[in-house]
């Protein structure tokens, strides 16, 4: 079996780094790019960790619905520590190079955390559907116990499937050169760069985009398809207010996050353009997570009362020290 493995090692043609080209068609002005990603990184990076925190220390915030939200922006926050730094880094440098272990290391994490996001976002939907369609029973059906249960699979899940997905890029025959471009290590760029026969690997991601995107995107259209029929019989409008503005941030979150990567991911094939994949990919992995905080805390009136206390407290303690 050693021997084997020698022996296929000695005729993969595997470069020992690849080279991210990143924005480099900006030449000299893709430095000033620079500081609009730096800002918009540290705003995403300090706005979920207020969210997370404030989840952690308010007692109000300890249900179903928050432990699910601060789930999601801890994964906003490794989704965009997975390839920012390094896209950072490289616009002020001229040699954009990453080692092959660190490239599939990143392409491992990205695409683990990515789909973990994504059933965490369908782990909200059904909260809020057992929460307006069945309020009866929601205690029971979404005790602390399943809420773990679902969060756990919704992590596990992709990070074992991954495995076999960054093996088998680890084994193609790289002879169509090292240049990746992208900015970080993506699918479609990689796939390019192979000369072996990637069929049956890009069926096999199109078949994990099935079952990590598309059905937990069903699982949440239905979901909000039974929740608007329960709404809409609510007699009073109030009532429906109050429904629909628990729902309104999620609602917001899902369509932006499921627009972007079933345009990118859910294709099969390899012949996709690769830098309008780019640009999108640039959307979901720095202005969307540094949208999320606005999005869930202006829509959410629960969350958006509690950071006033906080501020009103932080106010009232700032003006007895002076």
């Amino acid at each position: 079996m050693q021997g084997l493995s020698s022996w296929i090692m000695a005729n993969l043609s595997r470069p020992s780094e690849f080279v991210l080209l990143g924005f480099s068609s900006f030449g000299e002005l893709q430095v000033l790019l620079y500081g609009p990603f730096l800002v918009l990184y540290l705003l995403a990076f300090i706005g979920n960790t207020v969210i997370i925190i404030t989840v952690i220390a308010n007692t109000h915030l300890h249900t179903p619905m928050y432990f699910f939200l601060g789930n999601f922006s801890l994964l906003e926050i490794l989704v965009t520590m997975t390839a920012v730094p390094r896209m950072l880094s490289d616009l002020l440098v001229t040699h954009k190079v990453i080692s092959f272990t660190g490239c599939m290391v990143q392409f491992y994490f990205y695409f683990s955390l990515g789909s973990t996001s994504f059933l965490i976002l369908s782990d909200m939907a059904l909260d809020r559907f057992v929460a307006i369609c069945h309020p009866l029973h929601y205690d029971t059906l979404m005790s602390w116990a399943m809420c773990v249960r679902l969060a756990g699979a919704a992590w596990a899940a992709p990070f074992l499937v991954m495995v076999p997905t960054v093996l088998s890029r680890a084994y193609l025959n790289y002879c169509h050169g090292n240049i990746i471009n992208h900015f970080f290590c993506d699918n479609v760029p990689l796939l390019q760069l192979s000369c072996s026969d990637t069929s049956l690997l890009e069926f096999w991601d199109f078949m994990m985009a099935l079952a990590f995107v598309l059905s937990s995107f069903l699982v949440t259209l239905i979901s909000y398809g039974y929740i608007v029929t329960t709404v809409l019989r609510i007699p009073s409008a109030t009532g429906r207010q109050k429904a629909f503005s628990t729902c309104g941030s999620h609602l917001t979150l899902v369509f932006i996050g499921y627009s972007s990567t079933i345009f990118l991911y859910v294709r099969p094939g390899k012949a996709h353009s690769v830098e309008i994949n780019k640009t999108i990919a640039l959307v979901t992995s720095v202005l969307t997570p540094f949208l999320s905080p606005f999005i869930l805390t202006l829509r959410n009136e629960t969350v958006k009362a509690v950071l006033q206390g906080h501020m009103q407290r932080l106010k009232g303690l700032h003006k007895a020290l002076q």
